[in-house]
């Protein structure tokens, strides 16, 4: 019985190696972040390196991606990510959900929330292990960001408004 269920789950898994992965690499640019806001160089270095790929729609893979069923746990890491936040669709969305966005970058970061620990889990990217200077670097990149909408844009086109009640 054992002997029946390890082979079923050995073919299984190798089965699933056939199945196709859609990769998050369109890296349109139409709507990027980069066409509005200042991003300094240095704030560019940190995001492509602990940010981009999970925020955008240009990911890196690691050679693992290509290994099921890891590589379906990432695409659905990656698609969880840029639901929350993307990059490259940033200024799709209205000026108050840009500003509020913003600010969780500052917020998640400041709290050690982002970069994910399982991003970052066993030495996994090393490179978006941020130090507190790039955190510091990031917040207030973020911050002056929100700063420069709050002296361009009325007040209350930088509140989100209130979801109905259901």
């Amino acid at each position: 019985m054992i002997k029946k269920i390890t082979l079923g789950l050995i073919g299984l898994l190798i089965v699933i190696q056939f199945i196709p992965q859609e990769k998050n690499l369109s890296d349109d640019q139409l709507f990027d972040i980069s066409k509005k806001y200042e991003i300094p160089a240095d704030v560019q270095v940190i995001m492509k390196n602990a940010c981009n790929d999970c925020h955008t729609n240009k990911s890196t893979y690691p050679w693992y991606s290509n290994i099921e069923p890891v590589g379906f746990w990432l695409n659905h890491h990656i698609n969880d990510g840029k639901k929350h936040l993307n990059f490259s669709t940033f200024l799709q969305k209205p000026i108050a959900v840009q500003n509020h966005k913003l600010e969780e970058v500052a917020e998640q970061v400041e709290k050690k929330e982002m970069p994910m620990h399982s991003y970052t889990y066993l030495g996994l990217h090393g490179d978006a292990n941020l130090t507190d200077q790039q955190r510091e670097v990031l917040i207030k990149w973020a911050k002056s960001q929100m700063a420069m909408l709050r002296a361009t844009y009325p007040a209350d086109s930088l509140k989100m408004k209130p979801r109905p009640k259901s």
